[in-house]
């Protein structure tokens, strides 16, 4: 269990020692190989905040000079007080120029301050799942279709979904084409849609079930659907050392006239990432069916995905319908209380310290 950081900005520059260089080619960055050693070199105010200073060191390994805020999230931000405000409203359904509005700054400082939060929330979400030390639930897992730049470029997004805890594992972005034909009424685009190669579903399962099965020693319970990208991934790992059990719900046809059992068994099983799911068109503004609000880049949009998956874990309640105290988090034992985004962002996180995947 790990309790939220005292913010960055909040602790006083007499008291703060740094713990490693921040610059990532210094060897001090990742292992100082001992105690790490850095000494204090004057100070500086800022102009958003121009009654405090901050305090500056140089680095005993490499020479380099850095600050305190060299720590922070908001670092190098000439408006730092608008991240946990963005943050929030990125995952409340507006869109940037909403935002701007709101807040009363430009739409591009929103898009800036949302590709920040993407990866912030991406390394928050590794750096989380490294504090787990095994799962012990079943795993709920589907993709996630939206669209990127246009509806003729489609990307799909593995969802990991615990089955009673509602904890997000994992996200896996995967960008295929549109299949069939389109109207010749609708205008031209701008740029042709870059190519993509095939088996893009099939690797972004294999990803995010090689990450699952890491953390499951005693073998992997997986709940899917029929697709059948999944059936031959899970064939090839069931081969390895750690055993999956998987237990399919096929999507059945629901008309009025069809069976409707079989659909029922279906929504029960697979209600976990159906409910995230619903919950991404309901808080992204960009994911809605009907919106103009599309995402531009995949890493873009799959980082705002982590956005709400951070913010489902830990900042979100279980539910909001039914009274309910905890969050997705606190049933797996890793916090003792809801998270603030405040709390999220309370310190920075560096990509040589956190353990990423290739993608």
């Amino acid at each position: 269990m790990f309790r939220p950081c005292q913010p960055i900005d909040g602790r006083r520059s007499d008291r703060f020692r740094p713990s490693f260089c921040p610059h990532e080619g210094c060897p001090a960055h990742t292992d100082s190989g001992g105690p790490y050693v850095a000494k204090r070199d004057g100070s500086y105010r800022r102009q958003c905040d121009p009654l405090r200073r901050v305090q500056r060191f140089r680095c005993g390994t490499c020479g380099r000079g850095f600050s305190q805020r060299s720590f922070a999230t908001t670092y190098r931000l000439k408006r730092p007080e608008l991240l946990a405000p963005v943050a929030a409203l990125l995952v409340a359904g507006s869109a940037n120029r909403q935002i701007a509005r709101s807040l009363g700054c430009s739409h591009s400082t929103v898009t800036r301050m949302s590709v920040r939060l993407g990866r912030h929330a991406t390394l928050f979400q590794r750096w989380t799942l490294a504090q787990l030390d095994e799962i012990r639930e079943p795993i709920v897992f589907d993709h996630f279709e939206t669209f990127v730049r246009s509806q003729v470029e489609r990307l799909g997004v593995g969802t990991a979904v615990g089955d009673r805890s509602w904890f997000v594992y994992g996200l896996d972005g995967a960008r295929y084409l549109r299949v069939g034909g389109r109207s010749t009424r609708k205008r031209a685009l701008k740029r042709s849609p870059s190519p993509v190669r095939k088996g893009v579903i099939t690797d972004s399962t294999a990803r995010l079930l090689q990450m699952l099965l890491a953390k499951s020693p005693g073998g992997l319970d997986l709940v899917s659907d029929d697709h059948p990208s999944y059936t031959s991934v899970v064939r090839k790992l069931q081969r390895g050392a750690v055993p999956i059990r998987h237990s399919i719900f096929a999507n059945p046809d629901r008309s009025p006239k069809r069976d409707r059992a079989r659909a029922r068994r279906r929504d029960r099983g697979m209600f976990a990432v159906d409910l995230v799911h619903k919950l991404i068109r309901h808080s992204q503004a960009h994911h809605r069916r009907e919106t103009i609000a599309f995402g531009r880049r995949v890493d873009y949009t799959v980082g705002r995905l982590a956005l709400f998956a951070v913010w489902r874990n830990f900042v979100k309640r279980r539910s909001e319908r039914r009274v309910s105290r905890s969050s997705p988090a606190m049933d797996l034992g890793l916090t003792d209380r809801i998270w603030s985004w405040v709390d999220v962002l309370a310190v920075r996180l560096f990509e040589q310290r956190v353990e990423l995947p290739a993608t």
